[in-house]
């Protein structure tokens, strides 16, 4: 049998510049955007005493779980051995690395004082799981770029797996901190759960594989590579796995929370009168990032056209986006309990006021700060899809793997 390998396709010169220059002007504003708050302070935000964690803290912790969500596609090809995954490991630690960066930059940037964050990293408190998530980023970083090293040189090939393996519990631990911080936080009625860490791994499969899907297919369209129906279709329904696994473990966060008296006053501020958030909720999380992407995903017809899969990823992310502004942004607005069972009045804080929830409207700075990490995100893979050849030649069904043992996801062929 004939055998012909594949050529590189790239980009038009033209175009690959056009999107590097929109990327380059949406970090450009939302570096604008953190010089605005910085100097004229923190007044300008839509942040106040009782929402502390705005909309760049619901972009910033929506980057970092889906980082390590991106790179489940290169677990599952390296650690459990499924040689169809094998050429996608490559672009999957590169959109891990880059929107973890993304996310990060974004916390330095909004909590003010960046600079200081050099005392953070030198002086540890480790009572706190924020001390223990300094760590947890840096490790994962340098684990993911090892790992990508084993993948592209062949004398990385002996510790490829050992490195998937140890990349695989690592970001499992570091996803369970992110949720962490929220589930510590017993001071706040909507935090203080156990389950908030193994909910966030599961939120963080469905995020990091919607993202991956959206950044493969435009980039193999653009580049006018091929993804067959085989590999399509298997992303489709891992996606449609980790939606609904995601939509269960929020069902069992909310009925233990209904369980217990002590939580009845945020579930039903929440489930039926919390405006926005009630809002959020149902049609954000629920109906947009839950219920119509599974329709699609498990619909007999829509599920097999590209444009529709496509739909289903952009609606998981939205949905995702919505989700973390209900679980950041909606548990802080609920009026924290100074002394339960008695009526606050007056607060200068704000905490309790009359019993209504803290009021709260993402300005525009605090907008565009958010979208200026996702602008870093997407630059940093941009540029290594192109200068460093992270794409596979083709995903086409016919496409086999040569010699995987010792040539790994570089070359693959279509028989002729």
């Amino acid at each position: 049998m004939k055998r012909i390998v594949y050529r590189e396709w790239r980009i038009p010169p033209a175009r690959y510049w056009s999107i590097l220059g929109i990327l380059a002007a949406v970090i450009g504003i939302g570096t604008l955007s953190f010089g605005y708050m910085e100097h004229q302070g923190h007044w300008v935000t839509g942040m106040n005493n009782a929402v502390v964690w705005g909309t760049p803290h619901v972009f910033a912790v929506f980057l970092i779980i889906a980082a390590s969500g991106a790179l489940n596609i290169a677990s599952i090809g390296t650690v459990f051995r499924k040689p169809i995954y094998k050429p996608l490991g490559r672009l999957s630690g590169l959109l891990a690395v880059a929107l973890l960066m993304g996310g990060l930059l974004i916390l330095v940037t909004d909590l003010g004082r960046p600079e200081r964050l050099i005392v953070a990293m030198t002086h540890y408190n480790f009572s706190s799981i924020f001390a223990w998530n300094i760590f947890l980023y840096t490790g994962f970083m340098i684990i993911v770029i090892a790992y990508l090293w084993t993948m592209a040189d062949r004398m990385g090939g002996p510790f490829n797996r050992p490195v998937g393996i140890l990349a695989l519990l690592w970001r499992l631990a570091l996803t369970t901190g992110t949720g962490s911080i929220f589930g510590f936080l017993v001071a706040r009625d909507a935090y203080d759960a156990a389950i908030l860490g193994p909910m966030f791994v599961v939120l963080s499969f469905a995020y990091g594989l919607a993202v991956f899907m959206l950044v493969l297919m435009f980039t193999f369209a653009d580049e006018g590579r091929v993804i067959g129906p085989k590999i399509l279709r298997r992303l489709k329904n891992l996606l449609g796995v980790f939606v609904a696994g995601s939509l269960y473990f929020m069902l069992i966060y909310h009925l233990t929370n209904l369980y217990g008296a002590k939580y009845d006053g945020f579930e039903t501020w929440l489930l039926t009168h919390g405006g926005i958030y009630t809002f959020a909720f149902w049609v954000g999380c629920v109906l947009v990032g839950g219920l119509l992407p599974l329709w699609i995903i498990y619909h007999p017809e829509k599920s097999k056209e590209r444009n529709w899969i496509a739909a289903a990823a952009a609606l998981v992310i939205l949905g995702g986006l919505s989700t973390m502004y209900v679980v950041i942004i909606g548990s802080q607005a609920y009026p924290m309990p100074l002394f339960p069972g008695q009526t606050i009045l007056e607060s200068g804080f704000g905490d309790g006021v009359g019993g209504q929830a803290a009021s709260y409207w993402p300005s525009i700075p605090e907008f565009l700060l958010g979208m200026g990490g996702v602008g870093v995100a997407m630059l940093i893979t941009a540029v290594g899809v192109r200068v460093l050849q992270f794409l596979p030649e083709s995903l086409a069904d016919e496409v086999v793997p040569v010699d995987e043992e010792t040539m790994g996801e570089a070359a693959f062929v279509k028989p002729a």
